[in-house]
């Protein structure tokens, strides 16, 4: 993938600033990109935007191609009329910096059921872009309405736990007309959420910033996804999973990780030339300017566990049809801007598919560090088609993770400090600097990171449920030079080059 040098922040806008118990895509979001524009940042990269199930994990959606509609702004709503003053007159207080789901679950899904009713009572102009977005998008949205119609109607239970009849879709026209109303509202979500969205996008992209969108491997067993498409998953004619997905024993894990998402039928998938594969890298692509895809090595070969194993240790490695399912995916949509998370035990061969069609892979500082950290992970050993991280969101921030190896006098600490050359107070903001200063064409540094938050800002802690994805930020921990020290280091660092009439500037000022 072609692309200049460029810097970016990590953030979900889940995480971004709001009264309303979790971010969203309203005026915060417009903020923060003006937020990233003054601070020379060209990107901005998120999790996975689909509405999320159990453990609220963005990695773990109801769907592959549908969006969060808690990320929908009331305050957006509000501006279209879709909602009043007195709509939005009692708001729960809200803890700004963690996420209570269950509360605002509750409150902000009350709240969207109000703007559907005002919706269908005089909006004809929102109605005809909604029937537009509904016909152009059915090839998806007929199946995932009804899916989460159903859901709602079985109080959220796991499909194999609905009615049998329309488990299996078998009277799928009954349960139509049975729920109507709820299909219409769930479309109505998508359709506010994709209005939203599109907007949010296009000033940002007006403003010289692309968004990075996330695309997990694997969908989740609950899912619309799994339910409307059983023949391309590992399931069996009762619904019970065959296989799952996980990775093997290994340093970090004497049992492995059992992840439980269904794997998939890759020789059904081949005989239509991966259509389902094309359409969901299509319709992401329409959301977002580049996709990073989760767990890449995947693509090359991924572990196959039995569906009733209670740990990971039990599988076998199975080759994919990487090649295949990439050259499909250009040939019907042209060079892909996708990079390729290439993190853990990596092959010569994932290595191989990786370069074949020139996706940049990830490099991740923390992992570098210490006299047996894994050398190639740091600044020296960097290539330009890459992208460097300090950390990602299965990390601890990398103040978190400093502190922690010095408490534990583990010896990262201080050699870190002799790799770096830094003895002072604020190591975090030295690996900023290094990761700015690497060869690597792409620098992207979490929110957290940019703050020099501790642990408590930690996303996510890998298996476990509960917790996690909770973070928040508010405006008043963002210093007032915060963007210009970084604009300062995006031009020091040439993230963007600066432009040949901008280095003759230069010149005549320093003449």
């Amino acid at each position: 993938m072609n692309i200049e040098r460029s810097a970016g922040i990590l953030l979900h806008p889940t995480s971004l600033p709001g009264k309303f118990g979790i971010g969203d895509l309203g005026p915060n979001a417009y903020h923060f990109v003006d937020f990233l524009k003054s601070a020379g940042q060209t990107l901005w990269q998120t999790f996975p935007l689909g509405p999320t199930g159990y453990g609220d994990s963005p990695y773990q959606c109801f769907s592959a191609f549908a969006g969060n509609p808690l990320l929908i702004s009331f305050e957006l709503l509000q501006k279209d009329h879709l909602l009043s003053h007195e709509d939005l007159s009692n708001i729960p207080n809200y803890n700004p910096h963690k996420i209570d789901f269950g509360s605002v679950i509750e409150f902000k899904f009350k709240i969207l059921r109000l703007a559907f009713q005002n919706f269908k009572k005089k909006q004809k102009k929102f109605e005809d872009e909604c029937g537009t977005f509904c016909e152009t998008n059915n090839y998806w949205l007929d199946d995932y309405s009804l899916f989460m119609a159903v859901k709602q109607y079985h109080k959220g239970v796991l499909w194999t736990e609905w009615e049998k009849s329309i488990a299996f879709r078998k009277n799928i026209s009954e349960w139509k007309n049975k729920l109507k109303e709820e299909i219409e509202f769930q479309k109505f979500l998508q359709f506010i959420f994709n209005k939203q969205w599109t907007d949010i996008r296009e000033y940002a992209n007006k403003n010289g910033i692309k968004i990075i969108g996330d695309l997990p491997i694997f969908i989740a067993y609950d899912s619309a996804d799994l339910w409307a498409n059983k023949k391309f998953f590992t399931v069996r004619e009762d619904g019970s999973l065959e296989f799952v997905a996980g990775v093997p024993p290994d340093y970090f894990s004497a049992t492995g990780q059992l992840w439980g998402n269904p794997l998939y039928k890759w020789k059904v998938m081949e005989k239509d030339n991966f259509a389902w594969w094309r359409k969901r890298i299509s319709k992401l692509l329409e959301m977002v300017d580049i996709i990073r895809i989760d767990h890449f090595r995947g693509f090359d070969a991924y572990w196959e566990i039995p569906g009733n194993a209670t740990t990971a240790i039990k599988g076998r490695w199975v080759k994919s049809p990487g090649e295949k399912l990439f050259n499909s995916i250009k040939k019907s949509l042209g060079d892909l801007p996708i990079i390729a998370e290439d993190l853990g035990v990596i092959t010569d061969s994932v290595v191989a598919l990786r370069d074949q069609f020139d996706f940049p892979g990830i490099k991740i500082l923390q992992f570098g560090l210490g006299e047996h950290g894994d050398k190639k992970f740091l600044p020296h050993n960097h290539i330009k088609n890459c992208v460097v991280h300090t950390g990602s969101h299965d990390n601890e921030t990398t103040r978190g993770f400093l502190e922690s190896e010095r408490k534990k006098n583990s010896g990262i600490y201080e050699w870190a400090q002799k790799y770096f050359n830094y003895y002072g107070d604020n190591m975090t903001y030295e690996l900023i600097r290094a990761a700015y200063g690497s060869v690597s064409n792409i620098c992207v540094i979490p929110m957290q990171d940019i703050l020099n938050l501790d642990n408590e800002a930690r996303m996510n802690l890998p298996s476990t449920v509960g917790g996690n994805w909770t973070w928040r930020f508010t405006w008043d921990q963002v210093h007032e030079s915060l963007a210009s020290n970084y604009k300062q280091m995006t031009n020091m660092f040439e993230r963007p080059p600066l432009k040949k009439n901008e280095n003759a500037k230069i010149k005549v000022a320093e003449e």
